[in-house]
């Protein structure tokens, strides 16, 4: 035959079943896949709507945000036997826009600057301004205090060309220059605790401005005025950028970055003349009790092309701060400015505006601190001395509260702002206190003894006993007439007129259930006072305090040349010092 002629036989082409279109390997293993699905689906419909809480469960002690440049420099960064210089360097446009956000809405953003320190360029570091209530005077009237806080109660007598003070500053930091003048008041009795046999204070001290005496410290050093308490205010301007409060961040633009393993420097408030003396005396004291404390130095700072003023830099405490305490081995949560010691349930979140964990981020996590807070929160007085330490190094705590009133420091855990960190040791699973920021140290009553409470002025909170009846602490002067009602929005809890009233004690003094609680029981103060004694040995007997003083005046010196300013200053503080030493030594409580 020459050919089949039978048509071709089609063959039907099955279309692909759905299953076949499967991956093979999914196949063989859909049932854990479809169970999981299930699973999914009723999570989302049960607990779409539901919060999550972030937390850690790790205990890896090992910290996520490494440095992986680190800058060494030529000289120790806060090597006090060399001079030290800033240079700072930023487009005008730049500052222009920080400051007009600042002046309208009050946020604090970075711009990128170059940094020459000690000779070395480093070109991308972060600068922002570091401060709430020191910022005053540049957002202006209605923004903040009236003139800058010139016009507060204290300084009724100052006059226009007075020399600009310093103030208490707030940012997770207070910042500050120099310490402030005896202000009215003497210092107030521990609540409910009983005098002990030495001095427990004096007759007022003078109002602002004026040297104390009688037994009220002169005040700690330059003119005071301008606050509550002989509290003061700098007059800044922007058109002075070198005396502004500046936090540098050397990491900020660059990822991993240090210069000598620091991220973060702060150049405190006080220039020249008003260069902040006390904080650097208190960050001495503090480390020769042998209780952690930043390093600092004094430092020409140059802005641009703005002639070079004198300053004090401090090592703000960052992750790397942190991670030197205890070799390692703990946790430190630093206390904000705006926030509180209070119980707000075990929502970590909750606990943002409140506190800021430094180091082992991703590691570690709040529980423990919400912990302490729900306990200290919730502990009966039984309890609270039975269990106490449980929680917290008893001794540790009774060396941090000797150590601020030693200092005549009324803002530290308990004061309005919040100048306390706590660390948390993963060994022991106790917390300490540690202290920072000492702005506010050396002012009030030098003949404070450990049973009398260091507070602004000596006042009691407003509205109670021992006000004058117009607002303001028994000594100082009235509210002057047109002052708005409360304080400024943005201004930290606890200050006059503003915040929670935690602990009980509202108004000027905030308080903390830790330092109040441990104060209150006689439990306590045998331990308490022991550690008192420990402390004023190491740094205010056989004139201590007074010779480190001289040390820090011989440093600041180097940097800004002498002047009659500069020793001025120094007198005064010096003066404070040797009032505070001389009533300490004859205190049987602290000596006998």
């Amino acid at each position: 035959m020459s050919g089949d002629t039978r048509d071709p036989v089609v063959v039907p082409v099955r279309r692909r079943r759905l299953k076949d279109r499967l991956p093979v390997r999914l196949r063989h293993h859909w049932k854990p896949a479809g169970a999981l699905c299930a699973a999914l689906t009723v999570a989302v419909y049960f607990f779409g709507d539901a919060r999550v809480s972030p937390y850690v469960t790790s205990s890896s002690r090992v910290e996520a945000d490494a440095i992986t440049q680190n800058i060494e420099g030529t000289v120790g960064l806060y090597d006090a036997s060399v001079s030290h210089s800033i240079q700072l360097t930023y487009e005008q446009t730049d500052f222009n826009k920080m400051m007009k956000e600042f002046e309208d809405e009050g946020t604090k953003d970075y711009i990128s600057a170059d940094l020459t320190i000690d000779g070395v360029h480093l070109e991308d570091v972060g600068i922002r301004l570091k401060g709430n209530s020191t910022l005053m005077s540049l957002r202006g009237n209605g923004k903040g205090m009236p003139g800058g806080g010139r016009n507060m109660p204290g300084n009724a007598g100052a006059q226009q060309g007075d020399p600009p003070a310093a103030d208490q500053g707030t940012d997770g930091g207070r910042d500050r220059g120099q310490n402030t003048g005896g202000g009215p008041g003497t210092a107030e009795e521990q609540p409910g605790r009983k005098t002990g046999n030495g001095a427990t204070g004096g007759p007022p001290a003078a109002t602002a401005g004026q040297g104390g005496t009688g037994g009220a410290a002169s005040g700690g050093q330059g003119d005071a005025g301008g606050g509550p308490g002989g509290m003061v205010t700098y007059d800044l301007s922007e058109k002075k950028p070198e005396e502004l409060p500046w936090l540098i961040k050397i990491d900020e633009y660059v990822e991993g970055r240090a210069y000598q393993s620091e991220r973060e420097i702060s150049l405190r408030p006080g220039a020249d003349e008003q260069v902040p003396l006390n904080e650097a005396l208190s960050l001495s004291l503090t480390k020769s009790s042998g209780q952690p404390a930043e390093a600092y130095s004094f430092t020409s700072v140059r802005v641009n092309n703005r002639p070079a003023v004198s300053r004090l830099m401090v090592d703000n405490p960052d992750t790397e701060y942190a991670e030197a305490i205890g070799d390692g081995n703990g946790v430190v949560y630093k206390a904000r400015a705006g926030g509180s010691f209070e119980y707000r349930g075990d929502d970590p979140s909750d606990y943002e505006t409140s506190f800021r964990q430094l180091n082992k981020a991703g590691s570690q996590d709040l529980e423990p601190l919400i912990k302490l807070i729900k306990w200290a929160d919730k502990a009966s007085d039984e309890e609270f001395e039975e269990e106490l330490h449980q929680y917290v190094d008893v001794d540790s705590l009774a060396t941090y509260i000797a150590t601020q009133n030693l200092l005549l420091n009324f803002d530290d855990i308990s004061g309005p702002g919040k100048n306390y960190m706590l660390y948390y040791d993963l060994d022991t699973k106790k917390f300490s206190v540690l202290g920072w920021d000492y702005n506010l140290t050396f002012s009030g009553d030098a003949t404070a003894g450990p049973d009398d409470k260091i507070s602004m002025g000596g006042g009691r909170a407003p509205g109670g006993e021992g006000q004058n009846g117009n607002g303001a602490p028994e000594g100082m002067p009235p509210m002057p007439e047109g002052m708005p009602e409360g304080m400024p929005e943005g201004m930290p809890e606890g200050m006059p007129g503003g915040g929670n009233g935690e602990g009980g004690r509202g108004g000027f003094m905030s308080g903390n259930a830790l330092k109040d609680r441990f104060l209150e029981s006689d439990a306590f103060d045998a331990v308490y006072k022991a550690a008192y004694k420990k402390v004023y040995a190491k740094t205010f007997a056989s004139d201590r305090a007074a010779k480190a003083l001289d040390t820090i005046a011989g440093q600041a010196r180097e940097v800004a040349g002498s002047s009659k300013g500069l020793d001025a200053a120094v007198e005064k503080l010096h003066t404070t010092v040797t009032e505070r030493t001389a009533a300490l030594a004859k205190n049987k409580q602290v000596t006998g």
